[in-house]
């Protein structure tokens, strides 16, 4: 990377270990921590860096450094933290998320509008991929790649299994030198198993999916950033069992753009699309013109998004109400 002021080194964040970072400078890594008054000073997981980060670092010898700043970032993936009202940001600087599902076990329609929900949000370009293609009939795959194009028209769709050069060829194509690429998918979808086939070598540890249960044995355990040999860049992600949306509001508003201009028709300004007369996305649903499956997966995406709004805003008003109470409390006791 780059020099920047006296003695501060711009970094890529290439992976996170328990506090730990892997930065590449110089086309070399080093172990790096934040600093003491950062983790002090942090308010939230925001403020830590993730994987795609860029960050200014002072080297310390021994191959070690000390991050002392986050650049800004251009996109972030984040979620909501399993289990708690708050976002936990995945990764930083992605320009298109490669989102995987195996079309053998877990394909579902309404999982990529999740997931479309997310990357959207943070600003970040969409692209589906039906992995594992060699374990249905062409005559399924055909059905269920019909069924994704109808679904989700003008976002880009590969067709994939690592039996397949040419399938893996058409992935590579997609990917363009300096670009960050994130893959994302539940467990045992094959995302692994496709980048071990970008970087031509085994990589990452992959096992088999479990024949009895259709989970996987084994996936990644942490993010991990790769360089290609185009120079295009690609993150590897654990499987996610619980995609909880965060601050997806505006990602939700672009996943389902078609009833977002629908809505723009209704009698009333307000309308809820669930009861209201003169509703045009209700009208749209009768005539056929909008999938059912969809409106309703829209409901149920909105509703989770309006609420993790709603309890982060109430989260904001408790903190700014503690803070006014504690600086009356200290300007009472310096007036003692």
């Amino acid at each position: 990377m780059n020099k920047h002021e006296s003695d501060l080194i711009t970094a890529r964040v290439v992976a996170q270990h328990r506090g730990k970072y892997r930065v590449n400078c110089n086309n070399s890594e080093l172990w790096a921590e934040v600093t003491g008054k950062k983790i002090f000073t942090a308010e939230s997981l925001h403020d830590y860096p993730v994987v795609g980060d860029l960050v200014n670092i002072s080297e310390i010898g021994h191959g070690n450094a000390v991050i002392k700043e986050i650049l800004p970032r251009k996109s972030i993936i984040e979620r909501k933290a399993p289990g708690k009202d708050s976002a936990q940001p995945i990764a930083a600087n992605v320009d298109t998320a490669f989102i995987v599902e195996a079309v053998d076990r877990d394909f579902n329609l309404n999982r990529f509008e999740r997931y479309i929900s997310i990357v959207r949000s943070g600003k970040i370009s969409p692209a589906l991929i039906l992995n594992k293609t060699d374990t249905i009939s062409p005559e399924e795959l055909k059905e269920k790649m019909l069924l994704t194009e109808e679904r989700f028209k003008g976002t880009p769709l590969i067709l994939t299994s690592i039996l397949s050069e040419d399938s893996i060829e058409n992935l590579k194509k997609a990917i363009k030198k300096d670009h960050i690429y994130c893959f994302l998918g539940s467990s045992g979808v094959g995302k692994s198993s496709l980048i071990n086939k970008l970087l031509g070598r085994e990589l990452l540890e992959t096992k088999e999916i479990s024949v009895q249960t259709k989970k996987g044995k084994h996936t990644t355990t942490h993010r991990e950033l790769f360089v290609l040999g185009s120079g295009g860049m690609v993150i590897d992600n654990p499987g996610m069992r619980e995609v909880g949306l965060a601050d997806s509001k505006e990602g939700v508003k672009s996943a389902f753009s078609e009833i977002e201009t629908l809505g723009k028709e209704c009698k009333f300004a307000d309308c809820t699309h669930m009861h209201e007369p003169g509703c045009a996305v209700l009208a749209a649903i009768e005539s056929g013109d909008l999938d059912k499956s969809k409106y309703d997966n829209y409901l149920k995406l909105k509703k989770e998004s309006d609420y993790y709004a709603m309890t982060s805003l109430e989260k904001r008003r408790k903190d700014r109400s503690f803070g006014k109470m504690v600086k009356n409390v200290m300007k009472f006791k310096k007036k003692g």
